[in-house]
């Protein structure tokens, strides 16, 4: 039979844990057992469940008060709670803690597996909903509890409904444009359109163009008038990033475009009247800029009427830990992936790299642990599978030393079996089961990864 998700079962009674156990399993779930709330919130903070079986009257920590507790951990996780002494007071007061329903001991077997599948699925959908939230929503959240972070956050809400310009300034991937996003989300411009533009990415002889637009026949490919970024944003906000990469004739319009409020395209006599709120953002010390001739002053004073500095993450190393939890949750669900953990000493590790690439960087690691690593992502993983700014040594070791990928995907199955067939105490039929393939196959994967159970196997017949 095949696994349906994994159970926590809360109780102490021992009798009925294991009934239910015994149940559960029989009907394809991976169950856990806690003897007592404490226990049961531990184990929610370190593994991923599909739901929750939880007893109400238990001594030193009831059940509603493990569920309030664990919906702060994890607002997913469907709790259905079940009780000899049920009273509808009770049932209500379980509902608006967050409960997803409410049985009465004994229960009865078919309702309970209903609402168990039934809650599962309902965490399924809401997962999926989240992605697509974010997938379409407009603005990720800003996540830091830094002195920094929240001094921005700050700013913003100060800013946003205000049109005032707003020079923002960073290294690469430390989230200027997410500043950026924030500002025009929170903004009375919301309703209208974020052009961006990133000014680093335009050739400098098209910049003009990108910017203001073209009549047809300005020159030789412009076959067909272009409107412009500023007319694009009309009515709402122009973000500008990189913009210590302009040219200085594009400048010189820009300059104009806010002082007047009016742009012409290239190639055309005719003043266009623009309502733009410009946002701007630069990697670059615009101050050394206007001295080594590249940058104009004047433009920098109606850029910079509010400054906003986004540090870089080894600037605010406490934030680590947040980022990466995060980052770990949105990609796990974006792809389906059952959701992995960093354990204690994986987030110290962390914290001691050095972060060139900031964010950006941060979230790739991220990324490649999900994908190389077991379900919980240890020290010893992040120091094997750190970019080469972090350790070349240990970059070279996992990657470079093989020479076809298929001699790298052999490296990343062996490493994936070897996990799970741990993780199943060396079951192979349970393993084979857990991972979709024939026994038979497995047992060829083992044979020519050459995996061995370790010492403590009382025989050979133990692992299968």
């Amino acid at each position: 039979m095949s696994e349906s998700g994994k159970i926590l079962i809360i109780d102490d009674e021992k009798s009925i844990r294991t009934t239910l156990k015994e149940i559960l399993e029989y009907e394809g779930y991976q169950v856990d057992e806690a003897p007592d709330g404490q226990t049961g919130l531990d184990k929610l903070d370190n593994e991923e469940y599909s739901a929750v079986l939880c007893d109400v009257k238990m001594p030193k920590m009831d059940g509603l008060e493990v569920l309030t507790k664990a919906r702060e951990q994890d607002d997913e996780v469907p709790f259905i709670m079940i009780s000899g002494h049920g009273t509808i007071e009770t049932a209500v007061e379980a509902t608006k803690k967050g409960a997803y329903d409410f049985i009465s001991k004994p229960p009865d077997l078919n309702r309970l597996l209903i609402t168990i599948r039934n809650a599962i699925d309902r965490k399924s959908i809401a997962i999926e909903n989240k992605v697509l939230k974010r997938k379409v929503g407009k603005t990720r959240e800003i996540i830091g509890e830094s002195p920094a972070i929240l001094n921005i956050i700050e700013t913003i809400d100060k800013v946003a409904p205000t049109d005032a310009r707003v020079l923002i300034t960073g290294e690469n991937g430390t989230g200027k444009e997410l500043v950026a996003r924030w500002i025009h989300e929170k903004s009375n411009r919301a309703k209208n359109q974020l052009i961006e533009v990133n000014c680093a990415a335009i050739p400098s002889e098209l910049i003009e163009s990108e910017l203001f637009g073209h009549e047809k026949g300005a020159f030789t490919s412009a076959l067909k008038q272009r409107i412009g970024k500023f007319e694009q944003a009309h009515g709402g906000t122009l973000f500008l990033d990189e913009i210590g990469d302009m040219s200085l004739s594009a400048q010189a319009k820009v300059l104009r475009a806010l002082q007047e409020n009016k742009i012409t395209r290239v190639g055309g006599d005719k003043d266009i009247e623009v309502n733009v709120r410009v946002v701007a953002a630069t990697n670059k010390d615009l101050l050394k800029e206007i001295e080594k001739g590249n940058f104009r002053m004047d433009l920098y004073h109606r850029l910079s009427v509010i400054l906003i500095h986004v540090p870089g993450l080894n600037e605010r190393k406490d934030d680590i830990p947040l980022l990466a939890e995060k980052f770990v949750k949105e990609i796990c669900e974006d792809n389906g992936i059952p959701r992995k953990m960093f354990t204690p000493n994986g987030l110290a590790e962390l914290k001691k790299m050095n972060w060139s690439g900031n964010i950006r960087e941060l979230r790739n690691l991220v990324e490649r642990l999900i994908i190389l690593s077991g379900s919980r992502i240890t020290e010893e993983d992040v120091q094997r599978y750190a970019s080469p700014s972090h350790s070349q040594s240990n970059e070279k070791s996992v990657f470079e030393k093989f020479s076809t990928l298929q001699e790298f995907k052999d490296h990343v199955e062996k490493i994936f079996i070897e996990e799970k067939l741990k993780k199943n105490g060396w079951n192979v039929a349970k393993t084979a089961q857990e991972i979709d393939i024939q026994r038979s196959h497995l047992y060829n994967k083992i044979e020519k990864y050459n995996l061995r159970r370790g010492e403590t196997s009382s025989s050979s017949e133990a692992m299968y």
